[in-house]
This record gives C-alpha cells, sequence and structure tokens, in this order.
C-alpha cells in the first residue's frame, strides 16, 4: 500500500494491539487490518470521508436493503444522488441520468433522498471529529479535514491510532463506514482516502510523494478541471510526472497563478491549513440579468427562484439562517445590499421571498439593476428552523406545504411540482 521500510511497529485497525512489522495478521484477534508505514508516527493531517453516504443509511435503517444494490436519485425523469458499492459494481455512477442507471441495474431499489436526515447523521459525524480536535474543516455534508499535530499527549496515541478509533467508533455508534486518508498536507491526505474505499485507511508520507504522483494524471490534482486538463493535453501534459520536471516560472509562464499551484501540487507542496474558519457563513444565490431590469414586478418575478435556490442548498447543507440579505447591483456596478434578522431562523422558500420581496420594493424605484441576489446570514443548525409561530398558524400550513413540496420534487424532479409565482411565461 506504502512505499518505503515498514516501521518496526504499526496497530491493527480491529482491536488496537501493537504489531511487530512483517506479521500479515494481528496475534490479538487474528485479523488482518494492519495499518504500517515508515511515517505512521509523523503525520496529522487526515481526510475522513463517509462511504457512499446517503445510501449506507438507508441501510442502516432498513435491514432488508443490506444486500440489495441502492440507489438514490430523483425518479425516472432524474439523476442518480449517490448509490451502494452493489450498485456500483453493476455500472453505476454519481449524476447519471436514472433511466442509464436503470439499464446498467434494472433489479436496483430506488430512493428519494432524505436531505434532513442526512444532514442530521452529517452532524453527529462531526460532533465526533470535533472531540478530537477543535480543527475540523469540512469540505460537504460527509467529508472534512482535521488537523492532529500535537494531540497526541490527549488521546495518548498518534493521530493515525486515534483515526482508526474514530472509524470504529461511527461505525459503532452512527452505524456507517467512513475511509481515512493520513498524510502531510490536505492535498494527500484528500486522495489518500478515496484510494481504498470503503472503510479504507492509506497513509500518504513524505518520502513517497514524489514517486506516488509521478504516474497519476494531471486531473489528480486540485483544481484541475477538464477545462485545465484539456488545455494541458493540448500542450502535451497528461502525467504529474512531466510537471515535476519542468520549472515552475514556465509553468507560470503559461498558465498564470495555476502555473505555480501545478508545479507545487506536482510535488507535494502544500501549505493549506486545516481552519474550522473554513465553515460557510453564508449561503446565497444570485443572478446577473442579460438586460438590466428597473421593472418592480419582473424583478420580483426573478427573486422567487432564487429564494427557492438558497432554501434548497440550505436544507442539503442542514443549515438555517437569521438574517436575510438582499444584494443588488445597479447598471453603473453599485451594489446595494439591504438585509433583516428574523426572531427566528428559517431554511424556508415562502419566508426568505416574503422577508426579501419588501426589501426589494422599496430599492424598486425605476432604477435600473444588472444582478439580484438573496441569501441568508448569521448561519445556525436545521435543527433551529421554523419554530411553530402561535401568532401566525398560516405560516405552519406554509412550512408543511412546502417541505411536502420538497418530498414531491426529491422523488419526481425538480420540475414536478411549481408554485404560481415561479411560473414562466
Amino acid at each position: 500500500m506504502n512505499a518505503g521500510a515498514a516501521p518496526a511497529k504499526g496497530f491493527c485497525r480491529d482491536c488496537f494491539a501493537e504489531v511487530e512489522a512483517g506479521r500479515t495478521r494481528c496475534p490479538a484477534c487474528n485479523r488482518p487490518r494492519l495499518a504500517f508505514h515508515p511515517e505512521l508516527n509523523e503525520l496529522g493531517i487526515a481526510h475522513l470521508d463517509c462511504d457512499a453516504f446517503y445510501a449506507a443509511i438507508e441501510k442502516r435503517d432498513n435491514p432488508d436493503l443490506r444486500d440489495k444494490p441502492l440507489i438514490i436519485g430523483g425518479g425516472k425523469r432524474g439523476v442518480v444522488s449517490t448509490c451502494c458499492y452493489i450498485a456500483r459494481i453493476r455500472g453505476v455512477r454519481s449524476a447519471m441520468p436514472m433511466f442509464k442507471a436503470l439499464q446498467a441495474c434494472p433489479e436496483a431499489v430506488v430512493m428519494p433522498p432524505d436531505m434532513a436526515k442526512y444532514a442530521s447523521v452529517g452532524r453527529e459525524v462531526r460532533q465526533l471529529m470535533r472531540e478530537l480536535t477543535p480543527l475540523v474543516e469540512p469540505l460537504s455534508i460527509d467529508e472534512a479535514f482535521l488537523d492532529l499535530n500535537g494531540t497526541e499527549r490527549l488521546h495518548h496515541a498518534n493521530p493515525a491510532m486515534t483515526m482508526a478509533k474514530l472509524q470504529t467508533r461511527i461505525e459503532k455508534e452512527i452505524g456507517i463506514t467512513v475511509s481515512v486518508g493520513l498524510s502531510y498536507c490536505k492535498f494527500l491526505a484528500k486522495i489518500a482516502s478515496d484510494m481504498d474505499k470503503p472503510r479504507g485507511f492509506t497513509v500518504l508520507g513524505r518520502a513517497e510523494a514524489l514517486d506516488f504522483l509521478a504516474s497519476k494524471p494531471v486531473s489528480f490534482i486540485w483544481g484541475v478541471g477538464k477545462s485545465l486538463e484539456a488545455r494541458l493535453a493540448r500542450d502535451g501534459i497528461s502525467r504529474i510526472a512531466q510537471l515535476q520536471r519542468m520549472e515552475e516560472n514556465d509553468l507560470m509562464a503559461r498558465y498564470g497563478v495555476m502555473g505555480r499551484r501545478l508545479w507545487r501540487l506536482s510535488r507535494g507542496l502544500d501549505e493549506r491549513s486545516v481552519s474550522s474558519a473554513n465553515v460557510a457563513k453564508s449561503i446565497s444565490a444570485e443572478t446577473t440579468f442579460a438586460d438590466d431590469i428597473s421593472d418592480g414586478a419582473e424583478l420580483r418575478r426573478r427573486l422567487w427562484p432564487l429564494c427557492e435556490k438558497v432554501a434548497r442548498r440550505a436544507k442539503e447543507a442542514g443549515h438555517s439562517g437569521a438574517t436575510i440579505v438582499l444584494k443588488l447591483k445597479t447598471a453603473d456596478f453599485r451594489i446595494r445590499t439591504r438585509s433583516v434578522t428574523l426572531p427566528d431562523p428559517t431554511q424556508l422558500a415562502e419566508v426568505i421571498y416574503r422577508t426579501g420581496a419588501p426589501l426589494l420594493a422599496k430599492e424598486a424605484d425605476g432604477t435600473a439593476f444588472r444582478l439580484l441576489g438573496i441569501g441568508l446570514a448569521q448561519l445556525a443548525d436545521a435543527d433551529l428552523a421554523d419554530p411553530p409561530d402561535m401568532l401566525d398558524p398560516g405560516a405552519t400550513r406554509r412550512a408543511e406545504a412546502e417541505r411536502a413540496m420538497d418530498r414531491v420534487r426529491a422523488r419526481f424532479g425538480a420540475q414536478a411540482i411549481i408554485k404560481g409565482r415561479g411560473m414562466t411565461d
């Protein structure tokens, strides 16, 4: 799994007993899941990624699904959100059109996503991470970086052992599996966590970084999307080894700031720190008009789909927000922002719209605008969102109606049900 000579001792990932180098099974429990690496005691940056997260939760909650191929997605007209490993073996992939997924695996069980449940489980996993270190940087609902450097005395174990114990604790207490990558930097830790799924535990050290990266395609490098990959291919560069042989100045001359990133990451050089401050502070959506708009009714019509988009993102991320922020950019590129703070956080499109529309009405005075945006700030946990309002029974009915619409859309696609104000000519 890893280059270089093994250390004198490693440990068993199942019972955590110390194991001498050279053994293939644990002398204490006779299991083969052993961790050895020359730098095992020196690496402290981890990336944890939940395995087939949505599908794993549904299988946990319904044991009848355990041995069946399971697809989480939006019905025949939708796409695959994710799928279990059984379905992946049959050729199903995330973002695949549902009809193609069912052609590849006709016996699959298809379920709509339950984002509220997944967000709740994601928070449980994150809480266990934060019990180990305050330096947890979430990347999404089901993955995060952890910086465990300096925690040996606290946990009476090196970061490798601490992460292995966390894996086991998540399996026992939450009922899903996770994969871990451990390295000296975020770039390689994230790569490592994807190398041996599910239940993977992969270590990538400094000594092996150059050789490990050399044979990999340039798409392995963080920030190299399809567009840059195609540009590099036109320049005759397809493997990281080619980047390793180039000078930093030459790469910067060709690709600007990205050239420096290519040079550094191709050599395993990544100085980005793990920061809990990178957690999202707001959720927003905006649109730039093809032609400036000054008509108030047309601006209100454009506002509603943005509110729906913000609400969807908040629900998927397990967030709510107490402050509604309206953003406008005039034809001469001047930005106006207006905000209102609510008594309770919300994640409902209807509440966002009913709060944002009056703000917009005050600004729609004939001024021509080229951009409109709406967002949530002062983020809070989804569990705090939209409590029952005893003074406005209609608010509770509207909230229930929106959640019912969410369930229909999850099953049949985003266009399955549309509110009147969302209809276009």
